[in-house]
């Protein structure tokens, strides 16, 4: 979640198109965005992931990285449409022969306050990633940093306590900020091509182009993204004209009032979105790894998931993509058969069977996805209780306080199978084995080693079922047709707008 170690897919609802009171202008002082700003004009974006902080210190969600993430702040590398690895704020670095201190020269930019990025704001950076305020869902990974120093005004020296072969790609998530920086929450202070230039909560985010960027200029006049928790009322916006680009399309529902238009595009790409039913592996029943084999024996997920998506996506068993280092199939690891669903809950002792609250975000296919869980599990004597939670509760309740027996969500994180080396995360899954093979994956010698141990953590974790994987995710997003440059794929809720324009 983001950081995200969730996804905020948090949809469904009414459409959020009253706007509260104006929390913001953006600390540079810039204005909502006009045309004039730079070249190009200024695109509409629809999106039901709003941000829950602007903040990743507080949580954050996907919305956070779609909108800020490479376009308000940015990392010292980046992460591609294609999953890969560029210099950002880093011009280049340099590893030393025991692969524990990682040398990084800092470019000429500046932050939107006008002020030089140096080696104190990249200190400052991932200092506050490590410190225990921080509630990133990346934050265990990086805790392999031991020590960063400033060598000089544009020379960062980082120095791991342990091998990481992903330190570099996970850099791509921590935003560089402003060590003088205040209220976040409220106002920003990146070096991103875009100035926060309007926040209206529950309506909309417009960015302005920030003039002394450092990098290439963007080629639209500015971007606001709309936001709205009615999927049905988003679709309606893009035919109206009053978005330009749907970040994700939601419902297959939705799909024919777009398909062979001459004035709508669909980009389909690969996504990294798995829907999950989360236990709290550290309450009864579900620290009972035959309990959880039992529920997701009993759920038909390939009648869920083309009751959901009609065909689209694609059934996983575990928490590896296709896309990523260490996939497996691993899809009928957790065969549906309630016979033998049955036959494990007698083995746990549980034949009567037993009632659990599903905490649900009332947003999108949740609901819809946890009826249909509901109706599966009755068949096994297990009562369901859906409590439908708002995105900010799901936040507060589930992820940081653990104060749940079952929840509802779908992760988005690419790589996000270390979240199951955490046994602090919030579904608190605890294996020393996993723990192990992720730590030796880490410091592995070659690509091919490290996604073998990859691999033999995954298939543990499924073999736990340490959660349940319904389904990944199709990545489906929607623009008119003389819109140009929409990014492609969906890696961890990504979103770059600079590239994307009219004609």
């Amino acid at each position: 979640m983001s950081s995200s170690a969730r996804r905020s897919k948090f949809l469904l609802g009414l459409a959020a198109t009253t706007a509260s009171a104006l929390v913001l202008v953006g600390c540079a002082g810039t204005s909502s965005p006009k045309a004039s700003d730079a070249a190009g004009e200024i695109i509409n974006i629809g999106s039901v992931y709003e941000p829950t902080s602007l903040d990743p210190a507080k949580g954050g969600s996907s919305g956070i990285t779609e909108a800020f993430l490479g376009n308000v702040y940015e990392g010292l590398v980046r992460i591609t449409d294609d999953a890969k690895i560029e210099p950002l704020l880093a011009e280049d670095w340099t590893t030393s022969e025991d692969g524990l201190t990682y040398t990084f020269n800092l470019r000429e930019a500046t932050f939107h306050s006008g002020e030089p990025v140096t080696a104190d704001d990249v200190v400052f950076s991932l200092n506050r990633v490590l410190s225990p305020e921080f509630l990133g869902a990346r934050k265990k990974q990086l805790s392999v940093i031991s020590d960063v120093k400033a060598v000089d005004e544009k020379t960062v020296e980082v120095t791991l306590n342990k091998k990481s072969s992903s330190f570099v790609y996970n850099l791509g998530y921590v935003w560089i900020i402003n060590d003088s920086a205040t209220d976040l929450t409220s106002t920003e202070d990146g070096s991103g091509p875009y100035t926060l230039a309007d926040y209206r909560k529950g309506s909309s985010i417009a960015l302005a182009p920030y003039q002394d960027y450092w990098g290439e200029k963007p080629k639209n006049g500015g971007v606001e993204f709309n936001y709205f928790t009615d999927p049905t009322a988003l679709n309606n916006a893009l035919l109206t004209g009053q978005v330009d680009v749907i970040t994700s399309l939601t419902s297959p529902d939705a799909l024919p009032q777009f398909e062979n238009k001459n004035d709508y595009q669909i980009i389909e790409g690969t996504s990294t979105t798995k829907e999950l039913l989360a236990f709290n592996d550290r309450v009864e029943p579900f620290n009972n790894v035959d309990v959880r084999k039992a529920i997701y024996s009993a759920i038909d997920r390939k009648k869920l998931l083309e009751s959901i998506w009609d065909g689209r996506g694609e059934l996983i068993g575990a928490m590896i993509p296709p896309s990523e280092p260490g996939y497996l199939d691993l899809k009928d690891n957790n065969p549906y058969d309630v016979e033998l669903a049955k036959s494990l809950l007698a083995e746990a002792g549980q034949s009567a069977g037993f009632s659990f609250t599903l905490d649900t975000p009332d947003s999108g296919v949740h609901p819809l996805v946890a009826e249909f869980i509901k109706g599966e599990l009755a068949k096994v004597n297990i009562t369901v209780n859906i409590s439908l939670i708002t995105d900010d509760k799901w936040a507060e309740k589930v992820y940081m306080n653990h104060d749940f027996e079952a929840t509802m969500q779908d992760h988005v994180n690419d790589r996000d199978v270390y979240f199951y080396q955490n046994p602090d995360f919030y579904w608190g899954y605890d294996n020393a084995d996993v723990q192990t093979w992720l730590d030796q994956a880490e410091a592995a010698a070659t690509p091919e080693e490290q996604s073998d141990l990859i691999a033999k953590a995954n298939k543990q974790i499924s073999d736990d079922a340490a959660s349940i994987w319904l389904y990944l995710n199709p990545q489906l997003r929607v623009a008119a047709s003389d819109i140009t440059g929409v990014p492609v794929n969906g890696m961890n809720s990504l979103f770059y707008v600079s590239g994307i324009a009219r004609g």
